[in-house]
């Protein structure tokens, strides 16, 4: 079997000449973004010696870069973050419901970034607690994770916010669980009315406040009668908000989640073919069903890599975050809280064989030679770039020259 591509092979080929045609057109951050997957699990970040115990076989383990939008780096995270959130899964029933942008907003969105991603996670929640505090509708206080991703299938920029909400909430007064039905919570054009209205009115603030900004052929939407002009489609159209069935049960939503919270915008297998010039990637078509929903895309290595970049957060952006009794200095609390209120969990099975321990986190592959145990017994540093004097001597405490 051939070797899998990387992201990263693709940027340390095609990056250099993407570098050049780009120059003076990529944001700092999207330079690091590059920079660190290049380095990833490479020399340049340094790494340790494993020896084998047994046959005494040596093997290189390069540090990786633990940036945030790597392919390869977000596995671990993903099983870190999972580990701190088993301890919040209710034993109840769980939905999965999503709010997206119309394409009206995108673009705005792209240019905006900040600003208009938290208003699109403050809709999309205060969107849910809203209907659910609702009496007509649930009438209990709710709790949440929203995730957002950014992408479409073909790495296209397409905002929008994924949530997995417990089924059901507490009741105003705190003193018992309501539970939704087994298969459906909300109204999703109720839901889709209400977010379409927050979302805009929140829109309208931020370009009143001067807090957005337009650039290049979006620049005549700083005048406000251009920029109402604009969301006029959107606010005629209907938004539409997608709930799909309910889990599984627990485990379900921990499967689920360790697909979603810690994806980036294409996953290394997903690519195909790199020839150098051009990748060939599997996209799916969500207009089509059957098979004709699955192909592949193959695009200019530098188009390739545009569309990778564009969905670079901004720093210190939390793409994960957590509403109602999902959060506060309480929370722990209020979960037990809950738990109590539902009651004693059924009791398990009666196990025919002793259960299986946990293995430890952090097990490193055995020896490919003869399946001993690996340990460190070295350590590599990372390379360090020289640097040249500043251009201009730093002037005096006292201020003489």
């Amino acid at each position: 079997m051939s070797a899998s591509i990387e992201v990263a092979d693709i940027l340390r080929v095609a990056g250099p000449a993407f570098r050049a045609s780009r120059a003076g057109h990529l944001s700092l951050a999207e330079q690091k973004v590059m920079s660190a997957i290049e380095a990833c699990r490479t020399a340049a970040l340094g790494g340790h010696v494993e020896g084998c115990d047994t046959c005494g076989h040596l093997r290189i383990a390069y540090n990786s870069c633990r940036n945030r939008h790597c392919p390869r780096c977000q596995g671990a995270a993903a099983r870190d973050w999972l580990a701190e959130r088993q301890a919040d899964l209710l034993p109840v029933g769980y939905f999965h419901v999503v709010f997206t942008l119309p394409a009206e907003i995108g673009s705005v969105a792209f240019q905006n970034k900040r600003a208009v991603y938290d208003l699109l996670f403050q809709a999309a929640s205060r969107t849910m607690t809203t209907i659910a505090a609702d009496p007509k509708h649930l009438g209990a206080r709710i709790g949440l994770t929203a995730v957002l991703h950014t992408w479409g299938s073909a790495m296209t920029h397409h905002p929008h916010i994924h949530m997995i909400v417990p089924g059901g909430g507490l009741s105003p007064d705190g003193s018992r669980w309501i539970a939704s039905r087994p298969a459906f919570f909300l109204p999703v054009r109720v839901l889709g009315a209400l977010f379409r209205r927050l979302f805009l009115e929140g829109l309208a603030a931020l370009h009143k406040t001067a807090k957005l900004a337009f650039h290049g052929a979006l620049a005549h939407l700083a005048d406000p009668r251009a920029f109402a002009r604009h969301l006029v489609p959107a606010r005629r159209k209907r938004w539409v908000v997608y709930a799909m069935p309910p889990f599984a049960g627990p485990q379900a939503v921990l499967a689920y989640l360790s697909s979603y919270t810690h994806r980036v915008a294409i996953s290394s297998r997903r690519i195909i073919a790199f020839d150098g010039r051009s990748v060939t990637f599997r996209v799916k078509d969500y207009r089509q069903d059957g098979a004709a929903r699955h192909r592949t895309l193959t695009l200019e290595a530098g188009e390739f890599i545009r569309r990778f970049l564009l969905h670079v957060l901004p720093r210190g952006f939390h793409r994960i975050r957590h509403y109602g009794f999902l959060t506060g200095p309480n929370r722990k609390a209020g979960l037990d809280r809950i738990r109590e209120l539902l009651g004693p969990p059924p009791s398990p099975e009666p196990a025919t064989t002793a259960p299986d321990k946990p293995e430890p986190r952090d097990v490193r592959p055995p020896c490919p030679c003869c399946g001993g145990a690996m340990r460190v017994i070295g350590t590599l540093l990372r390379w360090r770039q020289p640097r040249g004097p500043p251009p201009h001597p730093p002037p005096n405490r006292n201020g003489s020259p």
